[in-house]
């Protein structure tokens, strides 16, 4: 099955580290502490179940887990946030990915996707869902409802083969299950308002779609309305 010239990039770690102010007195300023700081890294660097070596999650309960060992994002999203933001140093690795990708973006994605990288073999499980954190980081209170209203989310792997990778390797599409169900497709879904019962249980019926996102959709099937996203993207940067 071929495609354009996939290519990972660039390959960025990071573990939990605490930033910010204690005695603050701007929630935009106060102590936290997150993974999402990433360095990049040279070399081939192993790819476990549900982490890269020398990779890091703070908060378990969202972030991490077979369904997302890795974060992929486009390096093409970069040059739109610096226009937008005014912030020059919005480059690849910047909103916490572990994966830059080159000449991919969510209308080119799908849940199911497999793929082959280096040694490794990664399957496409969900869209990120943004929290507040990148917000945090680049001091900018709105920036995950932005990040979620562009569609510009990255989206999430899970490995289905351990193996080394490296940046600069090939990406190579094995298997496609799911053409229809695009990451953008499903971010629409996701996040539109008022939301669409019968699209929202069709994607909720992805067997391959994250656990994490079927249960959300189906709760939202069973009560007829979308939840309160406010707690997430804003959450206590107010």
């Amino acid at each position: 099955m071929l495609l354009k010239n996939i290519i990972l990039e660039k390959i960025f770690v990071g573990k939990p580290q605490t930033l910010g102010q204690k005695d603050a007195k701007s929630a935009m300023d106060k102590e936290w502490t997150s993974g999402i700081v990433k360095k990049p890294v040279e070399g081939k660097v192993w790819l476990g179940r549900t982490n890269l070596v020398g990779d890091g999650q703070a908060d378990l309960k969202y972030h991490g887990g077979p369904d997302k060992a890795v974060l992929a994002y486009a390096c093409t999203h970069y040059a739109k946030w610096q226009t937008e933001l005014g912030i020059e140093q919005m480059k690849p690795g910047a909103l916490g990915e572990n994966f830059a990708i080159d000449n991919q973006t969510e209308a080119e994605v799908c849940i199911g996707d497999l793929y082959q990288i280096g040694e490794a073999i990664v399957q496409v499980s969900q869209p990120r869902q943004p929290c507040w954190k990148p917000a945090r980081l680049w001091k900018v209170k709105d920036l995950a409802l932005r990040i979620q209203n562009t569609g510009r989310t990255g989206w999430y792997l899970r490995v289905m083969q351990e193996g080394y990778v490296e940046s600069g390797q090939p990406i190579t599409l094995l298997e496609r299950p799911y053409p229809e169900w695009t990451i953008a497709k499903c971010n629409q879904i996701m996040h539109q308002q008022p939301y669409d019962r019968e699209a929202t249980q069709q994607l909720a019926s992805c067997k391959l779609l994250s656990e994490n996102w079927r249960n959300t959709l189906w709760k939202r099937v069973e009560k007829g309305e979308n939840p309160d996203i406010r707690g997430r993207v804003i959450g206590p940067n107010e």
